[in-house]
C-alpha cells in the first residue's frame, strides 16, 4: 500500500473524486504509488485531470492517442474522462497530481495527451503537495504555482504496434525480444514461412509503418528501459542494434524530439 494508502491492487478508475480525503477548496490531490516493474492500472477514467509522473524509475502511460515512455524529467498531462492504462517499466515511485477541473484556470487545461517538462521547480512542489499537514493556505499557493509552472515539451509517442498476421507476428516478437538482431526480411522469411515481399506488406498494412521504420521504433523504446537505468549511451546503442552512439542519438532525436540526454538527463535526482 502506498504512503497515501492507495492499495496498488485496486483499480483507480472508481475513485479520486475529491471527496472527504481532500478539502472543499483543494485543487490538487497527489497520489503517491510505489509501483515495481511489471505494477500496471489496467484502462481506467477518472473524473479529474491527471498530471502522470515516476518521480523514480519509467512510467509508461498507454491511450488511444500513444504511448509515453515517462522518465522523472517528464509527466503526461491525461486529460479527465480520457480512457488510459499505466505500467511500471522498472521498480518506479509514481507521484501523480489529480487537478479538479473546477480549481483549474482555463489556460492551464490541455484537452489532449500532453507531455510536460518536470524540473526541479515542479518537482519540489509535487513533493511539497504530498504532505498531509499543510495548512488550506499553503497548499492553495503551491497548487497555484504548480499550475503556473507547467510547460509542454515537443516529444512524440513511442507507440509500436504489433502485426495481427502470425507470420509477422513472430518476427516482432523476436525482434522485442532482441531488438539488435540485424537480419533482413529475406532471412526472417525463410525462418517464418513468408517471402520478403509478403512481410513487407503486412508491416505496412497492419502496423502502419514500413518494416525499417517500424524496427527503428522498436529499437528507441527498447533502449527507454535501458536509458532510465543509466546505462551510457554507447552501451545501450550497441544493445539496441546501432553501430555507432551518434547513429543512435540521431535516430533518438528524429523519432522522439529530443535527445537521449535531454529525455533522461544525466544529473537526476535519484531517490
Amino acid at each position: 500500500m502506498s504512503r497515501t494508502g492507495h492499495d496498488l491492487g485496486h483499480d483507480p478508475r472508481h475513485d479520486l473524486n475529491f471527496g472527504p480525503h481532500t478539502r472543499p477548496t483543494t485543487a490538487i490531490f497527489v497520489g503517491d504509488f510505489a509501483m515495481p516493474r511489471g505494477r500496471a492500472f489496467r484502462t481506467h477514467v477518472h473524473p479529474v485531470h491527471q498530471l502522470a509522473w515516476a518521480a523514480r524509475g519509467l512510467l509508461r502511460v498507454r491511450a488511444e492517442q500513444g504511448t509515453w515512455m515517462l522518465p522523472p524529467s517528464l509527466a503526461l498531462w491525461i486529460p479527465a474522462g480520457l480512457p488510459h492504462a499505466t505500467e511500471a517499466e522498472g521498480d518506479t515511485v509514481m507521484r501523480s497530481p489529480y487537478v479538479d477541473p473546477t480549481h483549474c484556470p482555463a489556460e492551464r487545461v490541455w484537452t489532449e495527451p500532453t507531455v510536460l517538462e518536470v524540473g526541479p521547480l515542479p518537482r519540489a512542489l509535487i513533493d511539497h503537495l504530498v504532505r498531509d499537514d499543510l495548512t488550506q493556505e499553503a497548499r492553495a499557493r503551491a497548487e497555484a504555482v504548480l499550475l503556473d509552472v507547467l510547460r509542454p515539451v515537443p516529444v512524440a509517442t513511442v507507440s509500436v504496434t504489433e502485426p495481427s498476421d502470425p507470420r509477422a507476428l513472430r518476427v516482432a516478437r523476436a525482434l522485442a525480444d532482441a531488438p539488435a538482431d540485424g537480419r533482413t526480411l529475406e532471412e526472417w522469411g525463410g525462418e517464418v514461412g513468408a517471402s520478403a515481399r509478403t512481410l513487407a506488406r503486412l508491416f505496412t498494412a497492419e502496423t502502419g509503418l514500413a518494416f525499417g521504420q517500424w524496427r527503428k521504433r522498436l529499437r528507441i523504446r527498447s533502449a527507454m528501459p535501458l536509458l532510465a537505468e543509466g546505462l551510457p549511451v554507447e552501451s545501450v546503442a550497441r544493445r539496441v542494434g546501432y553501430a555507432s552512439a551518434s547513429s543512435f542519438v540521431a535516430a533518438f532525436h528524429r523519432i522522439v524530439g529530443l535527445t537521449p540526454r535531454q529525455y533522461f538527463p544525466v544529473r537526476e535526482e535519484r531517490e
